[in-house]
């Protein structure tokens, strides 16, 4: 929680503002019995008109005090409380960005948007409740309490023995309401995780007919939520009514012995109405206490969850070594690395080694697991190896910061992941401060510049949640735009010409020779291998062949055996003439 509160430092001022024009409503609202009673005192039972009229007039002109300071306080609060939900929420996000792909694996991305969202807004609410009525319940309770003693200590003492038994029984209830709006927040991730799956899936799904299945699982996840919601609330309704009958009969108990009292004479009538009208208001501060107890229930939940996330350690970072480098030629070197995923106990990779030359095109094939994507996310330090060291232009990775490893590396992932925005935005999205020429070469180089200019508004044409109104090969060609206009030391190609016709695979690879970069290209085309300056044959983590097209034909099997199964539409013979 301590993390959390940290967050409201920057606006203290504004805080004690906010509780200074609280506490000065909260006075009002003590004192306004006191006033009833010597109106009531002084002026009805005297008949006194004058002193009638003097209480009333200062009576009114606290209430006009205590709106004022109201209005004012409700500003402050919301000042305080949407800054500080902005302050949250971005530390959140900046975290998030931070995360390593480890990391993510586990705080999955619904998690992670009801943290961002729901959880936020939880902590947002409470602020401002706290600093508008929260806070003036608990006060308003022991504020009551001790102006009734200063009234008449003998029927004061019903109060003094029945808020601490109602004090006890809602801490009870608020300990055991904080673990169920726990649960239910994890409920409420399982719901936005079907929901996600969903959406993103649904044309999967219309496909595949599945719609009455995945309504059937959503209304198992809804229901487990409203299950877990409705226990929760459920226990904190119960404190109304216990709150209501226990407030009450101390009335009742007042009223009885205050009648005796004004007989005898030990108390005035403005006396008792005064401890009954504070009786009255206690009653109501511990009726809002019912739905404090709920919010700050569900708040300390939120609070755990959020403050799990800001607590995680990422485990790749810069390491003391590290230092600013710039890749100038683009050597890469694999030194006997292992690699093994988190949470897991299967080398990946297993004593890979293999060096690419500067400027050199290199292909990567290999069966489904074999470790080629493993291959290219270890060389920008997506995953940091377990074993062995990777060099580039013979510094080790782990010395050169991670700002510039990557920002040297073009990297195209086998998923096309294009962002709701302009196709200009979307290349650009690879280079900030690219200018529009830079945008338009690196569509042409991506073969994807034609295509653009036939669009209605061309390069301001604005593309669905992931390039939604684009084919696969489009998607691809502009996610090879986006990397090529970085102007990178080394482009990594991960399986992105997969979507592609060969006569456009072979402009596109023509095209990228004439980059002064080292290339390396996972692939399963053998027309992209021939075209290639070496091709790297991996299985099972390790390298089991390397050398040129025509060197493979002859020494490896297993290329053979490709080459065989690819001869009806891949061209299988020697040359490299789409190079």
């Amino acid at each position: 929680m301590t993390k959390i509160t940290s967050f409201l430092t920057p606006y203290r001022i504004a805080i004690i503002i906010a509780l200074s024009l609280m506490l000065t409503e909260l006075a009002v609202e003590l004192v306004q019995p006191l006033l009833i009673s010597y109106i009531i005192d002084q002026g009805i039972q005297q008949n006194d008109l004058g002193a009638v009229m003097f209480w009333g007039g200062i009576l009114v002109a606290c209430s006009l005090a205590a709106f004022a300071a109201g209005v004012t306080n409700s500003f402050y609060s919301s000042h305080v409380s949407q800054s500080f939900g902005f302050d949250i929420r971005e530390a959140l996000y900046k975290k998030v960005q931070a995360f390593s792909f480890s990391n993510f694996s586990v705080f999955p991305t619904s998690s992670l948007i009801t943290r961002l969202t729901n959880d936020v807004t939880m902590l947002q609410n409470t602020v401002f409740m706290s600093l508008r009525i929260m806070m003036r319940a608990p006060l308003l309770v022991i504020g009551s309490v001790i102006m009734a003693l200063l009234v008449n200590p003998f029927l004061a003492l019903v109060l003094v023995i029945s808020v601490p038994v109602l004090v006890l029984f809602l801490i009870v209830v608020m300990s055991k309401a904080g673990n169920l709006f726990k649960s239910v927040q994890a409920r409420l991730d399982h719901v936005n995780n079907v929901m996600q799956e969903n959406l993103i899936g649904i044309r999967l799904i219309k496909a595949f007919l599945r719609g009455k299945h995945e309504i059937k699982r959503f209304r198992q996840s809804s229901e487990q939520l409203m299950e877990k919601t409705v226990s929760a609330l459920r226990l904190i309704e119960v404190t109304m009514p216990v709150i209501l009958l226990l407030m009450n009969l101390s009335i009742l108990v007042i009223l009885w012995y205050g009648s005796i009292e004004v007989q005898t004479n030990g108390a005035t009538v403005g006396e008792v109405v005064a401890i009954v009208n504070y009786a009255t208001r206690m009653t109501g501060a511990l009726s809002i206490v019912t739905m404090i107890i709920m919010v700050f229930s569900r708040a300390k939940a939120s609070s755990e969850r959020i403050t799990e996330v800001l607590n995680t350690d990422i485990d790749l970072a810069d390491h003391e070594t590290s230092h600013s480098f710039a890749i100038k030629n683009g050597k890469i070197e694999f030194r006997n690395v292992d690699f093994v995923y988190p949470e897991t106990s299967v080398k990946v990779l297993d004593q890979l080694s293999f060096k690419v030359n500067p400027g050199e095109r290199i292909s990567i094939l290999g069966g489904t697991g074999s470790g080629k994507s493993t291959i290219f996310q270890l060389i920008p330090r997506l995953y940091d190896v377990t074993g062995g060291e990777i060099r580039i232009d013979d510094q080790p990775i782990f010395d050169i910061t991670l700002k510039d490893l990557r920002s040297q590396i073009g990297f195209v992932p086998q998923e096309a992941m294009l962002f709701t925005g302009t196709i200009a935005e979307n290349i650009r999205w690879g280079n900030e401060h690219a200018t529009f020429e830079e945008v338009q070469e690196a569509a042409k180089r991506a073969q994807i510049h034609e295509t653009i200019m036939g669009l209605p508004k061309q390069y301001d044409t604005v593309l669905g949640q992931k390039g939604v109104n684009l084919s696969g090969g489009q998607k691809q060609r502009l996610s090879i735009a986006r990397a090529l206009v970085k102007k990178p030391v080394i482009l990594l190609l991960d399986d992105s010409t997969s979507a592609l016709d060969m006569k456009t695979e072979a402009k596109l690879l023509e095209a990228l020779a004439e980059y002064n970069c080292t290339t390396i290209m996972i692939t399963q085309k053998i027309s992209t291998t021939i075209a290639s300056d070496r091709i790297l044959l991996i299985d099972d983590g390790r390298l089991i062949a390397e050398g040129s097209h025509e060197e493979l034909l002859e020494t490896s099997d297993l290329y053979q055996k490709i080459v065989q199964s690819q001869i009806g539409t891949e061209v299988g013979s020697g040359a490299k003439g789409n190079r």
